[in-house]
């Protein structure tokens, strides 16, 4: 059987949208490739729409993401709050260890702040 591919006429919007959602993660091209089951070299190169993705390594990139057809092709959506979570935890632990306790102080502050607020109400 040979392998369908994904393409909708619109130039590297698959590899474009790819590569923003790994770097979204601070995923590497090794990572997501080891994650999904084709080379680095290969998935670098869906990346740059030098290789059309397959829908079976589409639903692998899907399933990593945790992501929808719908969802992936639809740029204009917000990311879902579940997103922004993964994302800001992936952010908060790429920082060094001296910058993650200046983070948690401030959400330490903003609990207190609003519970303040609270018992002023």
């Amino acid at each position: 059987m040979a392998q369908q591919h994904f393409s909708n006429g619109r130039p590297n919007l698959v590899g474009a949208r790819i590569r923003a959602l790994r770097k979204g993660r601070n995923l590497t091209q090794t990572e997501l490739s080891e994650k999904i089951g084709v080379l680095q070299s290969d998935l670098s190169r869906m990346e740059k729409g030098e290789y059309k993705v397959g829908l079976d390594t589409l639903f692998k990139i899907l399933a990593v993401f945790d992501l929808d057809m719908a969802s992936f092709f639809d740029e204009g959506d917000p990311p879902s709050a579940a997103e922004e979570d993964a994302s800001a935890w992936q952010e908060f632990l790429s920082l060094d260890e001296e910058s993650r306790r200046e983070v948690r102080d401030f959400i330490r502050f903003k609990k207190a702040q609003q519970e303040a607020l609270k018992t002023e109400s």
